[in-house]
């Protein structure tokens, strides 16, 4: 006769199948934050016992435990260790949120997408950068921005350059990004700037020859002899780095992608109003701009220079006894005047010749 099992037994035995279980570390398992211990975090993954996150597999250093997990608070968590002699499992969060991050920092590779970093601190050779928890580094030849100019917890926006989990390397480019936006930015403005266009930029570099400004990603040259009607002997007499100006585009090379633009082309030109002042044979009053071995150059009009040929330079000098220098007034005679050809020469004798000629 076969006895019947007892309500005890069989109830031991369903309470045995509720924990079948076949958890092996390594697997990923889905868990209930049940409460918290002086080790870390507990957890309910279905075992005998509650499963334990360590501290340091649950936060980052400065982190609060009870603030970053709420009882009741669902999540997946991956087994570092086995079930001891008590049946607790040792599980880890951070693990799992890495794997994630990385997931996602592949995708943003392949996508060649711009990711937001957090400045760890600056290392020979580059800074460290958090990326979604996960830590990579920037070179300093992937940097545009200088080491010292970015501190601890400045935000940064980077492209991955490298990224092997195999190897722990994660690196980043600062560099890319900047350049990347500036070829779609020179792609745009290249599909739209036409010559005669005025806009409006600002001016990011000067040099000897000119100035360089941003007309909207792209930095257009503004040559030295553009600027103004008047002579400038070097660009910062009239411009500084961080000026807003208007500038009317002059040359657009498609081909070299460079763009060359003028200041004084929104100027009235001078030439035209000097060609209604002055006359061949004037006695006029000028101002010296410039001496070269050839001459000093005399701006005779507001924006408009004419030559004063050397030997008469010599001659006023040695009648005057006295040197000329840039800033001179001197008084002297138009004998030539070429409006089409933008000259005028002077002297300083009147050309009684000249004007008789003219009144014949």
């Amino acid at each position: 006769m076969v006895s019947k099992k007892s309500s005890v037994e069989e109830d031991f035995e369903k309470l045995l199948l509720q924990y079948d279980y076949k958890f092996q570390k390594g697997d990923l398992v889905k868990g209930i934050v049940c409460g918290f211990d002086g080790q870390g975090v507990l957890v309910d993954i279905g075992a005998k016992t509650t499963a334990l996150i360590p501290g340091y597999e649950a936060v980052d250093k400065g982190e609060n435990i009870e603030e970053k997990f709420a009882k009741g608070q669902e999540g997946e968590f991956l087994i570092i260790r086995e079930e001891d002699e008590d049946g607790r499992f040792l599980l880890s969060k951070k693990k799992v949120d890495f794997a994630y991050a990385w997931k996602d920092l592949e995708k943003a590779k392949e996508a060649d997408e711009t990711i937001l970093g957090t400045v760890v601190n600056t290392v020979k050779g580059g800074v460290l950068v958090e990326v979604a928890g996960v830590r990579g580094f920037i070179p300093s030849s992937q940097l545009r921005a200088k080491e010292s100019e970015l501190s601890a917890g400045a935000k940064i926006e980077v492209k991955i350059l490298t990224l092997d989990l195999q190897q722990n390397n994660f690196i980043l480019s600062n560099k890319k990004v900047y350049d990347d936006t500036v070829k779609e930015a020179k792609t745009n403005l290249f599909s739209q700037v036409e010559v005669g266009q005025i806009v409006e930029g600002e001016v990011v570099r000067i040099t000897d020859f000119g100035a360089f400004v941003d007309i909207g990603g792209v930095d257009g040259l503004l040559p030295l002899s553009q600027l103004s009607w008047r002579w400038i002997d070097h660009p910062t007499d009239i411009l500084h780095v961080g000026d807003k100006i208007k500038v009317e585009v002059i040359l657009v090379d498609y081909d070299k992608q460079r763009i060359s633009l003028s200041l004084k082309k929104l100027e009235p030109d001078p030439w035209v109003e000097a060609e209604k002042n002055i006359k061949e044979g004037d006695c006029i009053e000028g101002t010296i701009t410039r001496l070269k071995y050839f001459g000093a150059f005399v701006e005779v009009f507001p924006g408009v220079e004419a030559l004063l040929p050397h030997e008469e330079v010599v001659e006023y000098q040695n009648e005057s006894k006295s040197i000329l220098e840039v800033g001179d007034k001197i008084k002297t005679h138009v004998i030539k005047f070429n409006p089409s050809d933008r000259r005028i020469a002077l002297s300083i004798h009147e050309q009684f010749e000249n004007t008789a000629e003219k009144e014949e």
